[in-house]
């Protein structure tokens, strides 16, 4: 996952993005190494306090643009 570079791009510390979720920083570190899986929940809520899709923090996507909210026609 991309969560490391996404918080060091923006100057956050892992304390700063763990408030933002409403866990403890331990926790927060271990999504970052990959010890504990990111719950889906806080994957998009991290996804839109980045703008970028869940695609991109996961790696399958390179391109970091979110994608489009509006619904299809």
């Amino acid at each position: 996952m991309r969560l490391k570079d996404l918080r060091e791009d923006r100057d956050l510390t892992q304390t700063d993005v763990a408030r933002f979720l409403n866990i403890r920083q331990n926790t927060y570190s271990q999504y970052e190494t990959g010890q504990r899986q990111l719950p889906i929940d806080a994957l998009i809520k991290l996804a839109k306090f980045y703008n970028t899709s869940t695609d991109y923090i996961l790696k399958l996507t390179n391109d970091p643009r979110p994608y489009n909210k509006k619904p299809p026609v």
